[in-house]
Protein backbone atom coordinates (compact mmCIF):
# COMPACT_ATOMS: atom_id res chain seq x y z
CA UNK A 1 0.00 0.00 0.00
CA UNK A 2 0.91 3.28 -0.60
CA UNK A 3 -0.15 5.27 2.41
CA UNK A 4 0.63 9.07 3.36
CA UNK A 5 0.97 11.77 6.14
CA UNK A 6 0.78 15.16 6.59
CA UNK A 7 2.80 17.12 8.93
CA UNK A 8 4.91 20.16 9.29
CA UNK A 9 6.61 21.81 12.91
CA UNK A 10 4.26 24.72 12.15
CA UNK A 11 1.60 22.40 13.87
CA UNK A 12 3.92 23.08 17.34
CA UNK A 13 3.54 26.48 16.76
CA UNK A 14 -0.08 26.42 18.21
CA UNK A 15 0.66 25.85 21.51
CA UNK A 16 -0.55 26.83 25.08
CA UNK A 17 0.52 25.66 27.97
CA UNK A 18 -1.67 23.29 30.52
CA UNK A 19 -4.03 23.09 27.70
CA UNK A 20 -5.21 19.78 26.75
CA UNK A 21 -4.70 20.25 22.97
CA UNK A 22 -1.04 21.44 22.87
CA UNK A 23 2.01 20.66 21.15
CA UNK A 24 3.42 17.44 22.76
CA UNK A 25 0.12 15.43 21.27
CA UNK A 26 2.19 15.87 17.93
CA UNK A 27 5.61 15.51 19.67
CA UNK A 28 4.90 12.00 21.30
CA UNK A 29 3.08 11.20 18.28
CA UNK A 30 5.76 11.55 15.50
CA UNK A 31 8.55 10.20 18.32
CA UNK A 32 6.43 6.83 18.48
CA UNK A 33 6.22 7.14 14.78
CA UNK A 34 9.81 7.26 14.51
CA UNK A 35 10.53 5.19 17.07
CA UNK A 36 8.76 2.16 15.66
CA UNK A 37 9.77 2.83 12.25
CA UNK A 38 6.22 3.43 10.14
CA UNK A 39 7.59 7.14 8.61
CA UNK A 40 10.31 5.61 6.24
CA UNK A 41 7.29 3.78 5.22
CA UNK A 42 5.13 6.85 4.42
CA UNK A 43 4.68 9.02 1.49
CA UNK A 44 4.81 12.54 2.97
CA UNK A 45 2.70 15.15 1.76
CA UNK A 46 3.96 18.99 2.44
CA UNK A 47 1.23 21.12 4.29
CA UNK A 48 0.87 24.52 2.10
CA UNK A 49 -1.67 26.96 3.54
CA UNK A 50 -5.41 27.12 2.14
CA UNK A 51 -6.55 29.41 -0.16
CA UNK A 52 -8.78 32.42 0.46
CA UNK A 53 -10.88 30.69 -2.11
CA UNK A 54 -10.94 27.36 -0.34
CA UNK A 55 -11.58 28.69 2.81
CA UNK A 56 -14.24 30.77 1.36
CA UNK A 57 -15.73 27.10 1.12
CA UNK A 58 -16.65 26.47 4.90
CA UNK A 59 -15.79 29.80 6.60
CA UNK A 60 -16.49 33.58 6.13
CA UNK A 61 -14.04 36.03 5.76
CA UNK A 62 -14.86 37.86 8.92
CA UNK A 63 -14.13 34.78 10.93
CA UNK A 64 -11.11 34.28 8.95
CA UNK A 65 -10.03 37.76 9.33
CA UNK A 66 -10.79 37.33 13.11
CA UNK A 67 -8.87 34.37 13.54
CA UNK A 68 -5.61 36.34 11.98
CA UNK A 69 -5.86 39.62 13.73
CA UNK A 70 -5.91 37.63 17.08
CA UNK A 71 -2.76 35.66 16.46
CA UNK A 72 -1.12 38.26 15.21
CA UNK A 73 -1.87 40.51 18.19
CA UNK A 74 -0.20 37.82 19.94
CA UNK A 75 -2.63 35.60 20.69
CA UNK A 76 -6.21 35.12 22.67
CA UNK A 77 -8.60 33.42 23.41
CA UNK A 78 -12.23 32.42 21.26
CA UNK A 79 -13.75 31.32 24.26
CA UNK A 80 -13.44 29.29 27.40
CA UNK A 81 -11.86 26.52 25.58
CA UNK A 82 -10.72 27.39 22.45
CA UNK A 83 -6.95 29.90 22.23
CA UNK A 84 -5.22 31.20 19.52
CA UNK A 85 -1.28 31.70 19.84
CA UNK A 86 0.74 33.66 17.84
CA UNK A 87 1.50 30.80 15.22
CA UNK A 88 -1.92 29.77 15.26
CA UNK A 89 -3.49 31.29 12.29
CA UNK A 90 -0.33 30.14 10.06
CA UNK A 91 -0.72 26.39 11.87
CA UNK A 92 -4.69 26.14 11.09
CA UNK A 93 -3.78 27.19 7.03
CA UNK A 94 -1.64 24.79 6.65
CA UNK A 95 -3.96 22.04 8.32
CA UNK A 96 -6.77 23.40 6.19
CA UNK A 97 -4.21 23.30 2.75
CA UNK A 98 -2.21 20.10 4.00
CA UNK A 99 -5.17 17.72 4.06
CA UNK A 100 -6.98 19.01 0.66
CA UNK A 101 -3.48 17.91 -1.03
CA UNK A 102 -3.45 14.58 1.25
CA UNK A 103 -6.75 14.23 -0.32
CA UNK A 104 -6.44 14.85 -3.78
CA UNK A 105 -3.44 12.27 -3.62
CA UNK A 106 -5.55 9.90 -2.73
CA UNK A 107 -8.03 11.46 -5.61
CA UNK A 108 -5.62 11.15 -8.41
CA UNK A 109 -4.44 7.95 -7.76
CA UNK A 110 -0.67 9.48 -6.39
CA UNK A 111 -1.34 7.60 -3.04
CA UNK A 112 -3.59 4.67 -1.39
CA UNK A 113 -5.05 6.22 1.48
CA UNK A 114 -3.41 8.95 4.18
CA UNK A 115 -3.49 10.24 7.87
CA UNK A 116 -3.21 13.98 8.15
CA UNK A 117 -0.91 14.46 11.32
CA UNK A 118 -2.73 17.96 12.38
CA UNK A 119 -2.90 20.80 14.48
CA UNK A 120 -5.25 22.78 15.56
CA UNK A 121 -8.48 20.00 15.24
CA UNK A 122 -11.27 21.13 13.09
CA UNK A 123 -14.60 19.30 13.93
CA UNK A 124 -16.29 21.88 15.62
CA UNK A 125 -15.55 24.75 13.84
CA UNK A 126 -18.81 26.28 12.25
CA UNK A 127 -18.19 28.59 9.16
CA UNK A 128 -18.54 31.89 11.53
CA UNK A 129 -17.24 30.26 14.75
CA UNK A 130 -14.17 28.92 16.20
CA UNK A 131 -14.86 26.38 19.34
CA UNK A 132 -14.09 23.56 20.98
CA UNK A 133 -10.37 23.49 20.30
CA UNK A 134 -10.86 24.02 16.47
CA UNK A 135 -10.41 26.76 14.53
CA UNK A 136 -11.12 25.80 10.79
CA UNK A 137 -12.93 22.56 10.19
CA UNK A 138 -10.03 21.11 8.18
CA UNK A 139 -12.07 17.60 7.48
CA UNK A 140 -15.31 20.13 6.03
CA UNK A 141 -13.11 21.61 3.75
CA UNK A 142 -11.13 18.51 2.56
CA UNK A 143 -14.84 17.63 1.53
CA UNK A 144 -15.62 20.44 -0.45
CA UNK A 145 -12.27 20.13 -2.49
CA UNK A 146 -13.59 16.79 -3.24
CA UNK A 147 -16.67 18.10 -4.47
CA UNK A 148 -15.84 21.88 -6.01
CA UNK A 149 -12.16 20.79 -7.46
CA UNK A 150 -12.43 16.53 -8.23
CA UNK A 151 -16.59 16.92 -8.99
CA UNK A 152 -16.96 14.14 -7.08
CA UNK A 153 -21.20 13.61 -5.94
CA UNK A 154 -21.20 11.39 -2.79
CA UNK A 155 -18.33 11.86 -0.08
CA UNK A 156 -18.62 9.87 3.52
CA UNK A 157 -17.34 11.41 6.41
CA UNK A 158 -16.93 9.25 9.99
CA UNK A 159 -16.37 11.15 12.68
CA UNK A 160 -15.56 8.58 15.79
CA UNK A 161 -14.27 11.13 18.22
CA UNK A 162 -16.00 11.20 21.73
CA UNK A 163 -17.32 14.74 21.06
CA UNK A 164 -19.69 15.25 17.95
CA UNK A 165 -18.51 16.99 15.26
CA UNK A 166 -20.98 19.80 15.35
CA UNK A 167 -19.11 22.21 12.87
CA UNK A 168 -19.01 19.44 10.19
CA UNK A 169 -22.64 18.51 10.78
CA UNK A 170 -23.45 21.48 10.29
CA UNK A 171 -21.44 22.37 6.73
CA UNK A 172 -23.44 19.72 5.23
CA UNK A 173 -26.71 19.24 7.21
CA UNK A 174 -28.32 19.80 3.85
CA UNK A 175 -26.39 18.95 1.24
CA UNK A 176 -27.14 15.61 0.04
CA UNK A 177 -23.97 14.83 -1.45
CA UNK A 178 -21.76 13.97 2.17
CA UNK A 179 -23.43 11.62 4.47
CA UNK A 180 -22.15 12.72 7.53
CA UNK A 181 -21.93 9.67 10.63
CA UNK A 182 -20.99 10.45 14.00
CA UNK A 183 -20.62 8.39 17.50
CA UNK A 184 -20.34 10.24 20.00
CA UNK A 185 -20.61 10.24 24.20
CA UNK A 186 -24.43 12.02 24.64
CA UNK A 187 -25.35 14.39 26.40
CA UNK A 188 -21.70 15.97 26.27
CA UNK A 189 -19.72 18.77 24.85
CA UNK A 190 -20.86 20.54 22.34
CA UNK A 191 -24.72 19.36 23.46
CA UNK A 192 -25.00 18.25 19.72
CA UNK A 193 -25.93 15.03 17.72
CA UNK A 194 -28.88 13.68 19.03
CA UNK A 195 -30.23 10.86 16.96
CA UNK A 196 -33.04 13.13 15.22
CA UNK A 197 -30.80 15.29 13.83
CA UNK A 198 -30.77 13.93 10.34
CA UNK A 199 -30.32 16.45 8.29
CA UNK A 200 -32.89 18.68 6.27
CA UNK A 201 -34.00 19.85 3.13
CA UNK A 202 -32.44 18.06 0.29
CA UNK A 203 -30.02 16.79 2.77
CA UNK A 204 -32.60 14.78 5.12
CA UNK A 205 -31.48 11.14 6.04
CA UNK A 206 -27.53 12.40 4.86
CA UNK A 207 -26.90 12.98 8.77
CA UNK A 208 -26.11 9.77 10.81
CA UNK A 209 -25.76 10.68 14.79
CA UNK A 210 -24.93 7.71 17.09
CA UNK A 211 -25.55 9.41 20.59
CA UNK A 212 -23.93 6.90 23.20
CA UNK A 213 -24.03 6.25 27.07
CA UNK A 214 -21.03 6.05 29.03
CA UNK A 215 -19.78 2.38 29.07
CA UNK A 216 -19.74 1.40 25.22
CA UNK A 217 -16.42 -0.16 23.83
CA UNK A 218 -14.83 -2.04 21.92
CA UNK A 219 -17.79 -4.70 20.98
CA UNK A 220 -19.99 -1.48 21.15
CA UNK A 221 -18.54 0.07 18.31
CA UNK A 222 -17.75 -3.45 16.18
CA UNK A 223 -21.32 -3.67 16.82
CA UNK A 224 -22.59 -0.19 15.87
CA UNK A 225 -20.29 -0.56 12.33
CA UNK A 226 -21.29 -3.85 11.45
CA UNK A 227 -24.93 -3.39 11.58
CA UNK A 228 -25.36 0.76 11.37
CA UNK A 229 -22.48 2.43 8.93
CA UNK A 230 -21.91 -0.62 7.05
CA UNK A 231 -25.39 -0.54 5.47
CA UNK A 232 -26.25 3.00 5.78
CA UNK A 233 -22.65 3.44 3.48
CA UNK A 234 -23.58 0.47 1.01
CA UNK A 235 -26.62 2.62 0.43
CA UNK A 236 -25.22 6.11 0.08
CA UNK A 237 -22.41 4.38 -2.47
CA UNK A 238 -19.69 7.14 -1.47
CA UNK A 239 -16.79 7.69 -3.79
CA UNK A 240 -14.17 8.76 -0.96
CA UNK A 241 -14.13 8.19 2.80
CA UNK A 242 -13.02 10.92 4.41
CA UNK A 243 -12.05 10.11 8.93
CA UNK A 244 -12.08 12.66 11.79
CA UNK A 245 -10.27 10.49 14.13
CA UNK A 246 -10.53 11.40 17.77
CA UNK A 247 -8.82 9.24 20.17
CA UNK A 248 -10.47 10.46 23.12
CA UNK A 249 -13.12 7.46 23.50
CA UNK A 250 -10.48 5.62 24.90
CA UNK A 251 -11.13 4.56 28.68
CA UNK A 252 -8.11 6.02 29.72
CA UNK A 253 -8.33 9.24 28.15
CA UNK A 254 -9.25 12.32 30.60
CA UNK A 255 -11.68 14.46 28.84
CA UNK A 256 -15.00 11.20 28.32
CA UNK A 257 -16.52 7.97 29.62
CA UNK A 258 -16.26 5.95 26.84
CA UNK A 259 -15.03 2.35 26.83
CA UNK A 260 -12.60 1.85 23.74
CA UNK A 261 -9.47 0.31 23.45
CA UNK A 262 -6.47 0.94 21.62
CA UNK A 263 -7.01 -2.32 20.24
CA UNK A 264 -10.71 -1.14 19.65
CA UNK A 265 -9.82 1.89 17.22
CA UNK A 266 -7.28 -0.54 15.34
CA UNK A 267 -10.32 -2.76 14.65
CA UNK A 268 -12.35 0.40 13.44
CA UNK A 269 -9.47 1.68 11.47
CA UNK A 270 -9.48 -1.91 9.27
CA UNK A 271 -13.08 -1.52 8.97
CA UNK A 272 -13.20 1.35 7.66
CA UNK A 273 -10.58 0.41 5.22
CA UNK A 274 -12.16 -2.49 3.72
CA UNK A 275 -15.45 -0.13 4.05
CA UNK A 276 -13.31 2.20 1.60
CA UNK A 277 -11.86 -0.62 -0.34
CA UNK A 278 -15.32 -2.09 -1.02
CA UNK A 279 -17.08 1.16 -1.53
CA UNK A 280 -14.94 3.42 -2.88
CA UNK A 281 -11.99 2.22 -4.40
CA UNK A 282 -9.63 2.36 -1.34
CA UNK A 283 -10.10 6.18 -1.13
CA UNK A 284 -9.80 6.95 2.08
CA UNK A 285 -8.52 9.34 4.26
CA UNK A 286 -8.06 9.76 8.15
CA UNK A 287 -7.54 13.21 9.64
CA UNK A 288 -6.46 13.79 13.89
CA UNK A 289 -8.85 15.62 16.19
CA UNK A 290 -8.83 14.85 19.64
CA UNK A 291 -7.00 12.35 21.99
CA UNK A 292 -5.46 14.04 25.22
CA UNK A 293 -3.67 10.95 26.83
CA UNK A 294 -0.58 10.88 25.00
CA UNK A 295 0.30 7.46 25.49
CA UNK A 296 -3.22 6.63 23.87
CA UNK A 297 -2.75 8.79 21.05
CA UNK A 298 0.45 7.68 20.02
CA UNK A 299 -0.04 4.34 19.90
CA UNK A 300 -3.89 4.96 18.14
CA UNK A 301 -2.17 6.96 15.58
CA UNK A 302 0.48 3.98 15.12
CA UNK A 303 -1.93 1.97 14.65
CA UNK A 304 -4.04 3.42 12.29
CA UNK A 305 -1.11 3.81 9.77
CA UNK A 306 -0.92 -0.12 10.57
CA UNK A 307 -4.07 -0.98 9.15
CA UNK A 308 -4.02 1.65 6.52
CA UNK A 309 -0.45 -0.05 5.66
CA UNK A 310 -1.80 -3.63 5.43
CA UNK A 311 -0.13 -4.48 8.99
CA UNK A 312 -1.43 -7.78 10.72
CA UNK A 313 -0.55 -7.20 14.01
CA UNK A 314 -1.86 -4.24 17.05
CA UNK A 315 -0.05 -2.98 19.25
CA UNK A 316 -1.69 -2.86 22.45
CA UNK A 317 0.20 -2.43 26.01
CA UNK A 318 -2.49 -0.79 27.73
CA UNK A 319 -5.30 -3.35 27.20
CA UNK A 320 -8.86 -3.33 27.41
CA UNK A 321 -11.20 -1.48 29.84
CA UNK A 322 -11.61 -3.54 32.59
CA UNK A 323 -15.52 -2.20 33.11
CA UNK A 324 -18.77 -4.00 31.60
CA UNK A 325 -19.73 -2.88 28.53
CA UNK A 326 -23.30 -0.96 28.13
CA UNK A 327 -25.32 -2.79 25.52
CA UNK A 328 -26.60 -1.06 22.90
CA UNK A 329 -29.03 -3.08 21.11
CA UNK A 330 -31.96 -1.44 21.26
CA UNK A 331 -30.46 2.38 20.58
CA UNK A 332 -29.14 0.53 17.29
CA UNK A 333 -32.38 -1.32 16.38
CA UNK A 334 -34.09 2.12 16.71
CA UNK A 335 -31.56 3.75 14.66
CA UNK A 336 -32.27 1.41 11.69
CA UNK A 337 -35.56 2.45 12.16
CA UNK A 338 -35.12 5.80 12.03
CA UNK A 339 -33.07 5.09 8.92
CA UNK A 340 -35.28 2.86 7.40
CA UNK A 341 -32.33 -0.03 7.59
CA UNK A 342 -34.77 -2.30 9.01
Amino acid sequence: MSTGYVYDPVFLEHDLRGHPENAQRLVRVIRVLQERGILTRLTEVPARAVSEKELSWNHNSDYAGLVRRVAEQGGGHLDMDTYIAAGSYEAALKAAGGLIDLTSAVLEGRLDNGLGLLRPPGHHATRSRGMGFCLFNNVALAAYAALETHSLERVLIVDFDVHHGNGTQDSFYTDPRVLYFSTHQYPHYPGTGHWQEIGQGEGQGTTANVPLPPGVGDAGFAQIFDEFLWPLAERYCPQLLLVSAGYDAHWADPLAGIELSITGYAQMARSLKSLADILCEGRLVFTLEGGYNLDVLSLSVLNTFKALLGDGDIIDPLGPAQTPEQPIDDLLEHLKGVHRLL
